[in-house]
């Protein structure tokens, strides 16, 4: 049983800033807990109602686990109909981003992406692509917020995501930049090469003009039907695919 301090705190963590505050966020669900077990993130506490099946999770470490009374985990629950598990997992710090790192390989690149289930959906993508760094902008939408990690489906647990000034990342790296824009090169004319980072822009605003200036090759995927706009998680997903056939073959 959780304490009301406990039941606080917990609740707390569905705000960016005492995730930030405690380093720490949470993940619902069998299958997305189970995939953070078998990665390297740090799981403090499993807490669980007391009709969980211990045996449906991979318990590959030796991992803290709390029972719990189902008030109590609907209480520290984002989701409507909360699962019996959920994880208390530390926010790990990544390696400072270098030219090195990145080379022989894409990356995304969000700039300003604010909706949680495009983010979540970009996640999956990158995971499915094999693609492990994502770089956003500081404005783009928080990894850890519950929507996001609940879209990701626990490929979270598989993707480096990264936060920073993206005009003095870009200013400073020595990598193809391509970017998604209306007036660029056909995708599907477009030799990306082995290698390079991939722009993707705002829900509506698309990319801000000073990265867009940072853009080496701006490309475009063709519209052959009449809707205004492509959602930018579907877009991602076009690039990756397209990369990946032209690329890994």
């Amino acid at each position: 049983m959780l304490s009301k301090s406990q039941v606080s705190f917990l609740k707390s963590l569905q705000q960016k800033k005492f995730r930030s505050e405690h380093g720490v966020f949470l993940v619902e669900g069998h299958k997305s807990v189970n995939e953070f077990i078998d990665s390297e993130y740090q799981i403090e506490t499993i807490y669980h109602t007391y009709n969980f099946e211990a045996n449906l999770l991979k318990l590959s470490r030796k991992i803290n686990f709390q029972g719990i009374s189902l008030n109590d985990l609907e209480k520290i629950s984002s989701l409507k109909t909360p699962q019996d598990v959920v994880a208390q997992v530390k926010i790990p710090s990544w390696p400072a981003l270098n030219n090195t790192m990145l080379q022989e390989k894409f990356s995304i690149i969000l700039d300003g992406v604010q909706d949680p289930g495009n983010m979540g959906t970009i996640i999956r993508t990158a995971d499915w692509f094999g693609i492990k760094n994502i770089i956003c902008s500081a404005d783009t939408v928080d990894v850890y917020n519950p929507k996001v990690v609940q879209a990701t489906m626990g490929s979270l647990s598989r993707i480096n995501v990264h936060y920073t000034n993206l005009e003095a990342f870009l200013s400073k790296i020595q990598l193809p930049v391509f970017g998604a824009m209306l007036d660029g090169g056909n995708i599907y004319d477009m030799d990306f090469g082995s290698e390079g980072l991939i722009v993707m822009g705002n829900e509506g605003n698309g990319v801000r003009p000073e990265i867009q200036k940072l853009i080496g090759h701006a490309v475009t995927i063709p519209r052959f039907g009449k809707a205004e706009s492509l959602n930018v998680g579907v877009a991602t997903a076009i690039f990756c695919a397209e990369i990946g056939r032209k690329t890994y073959k």
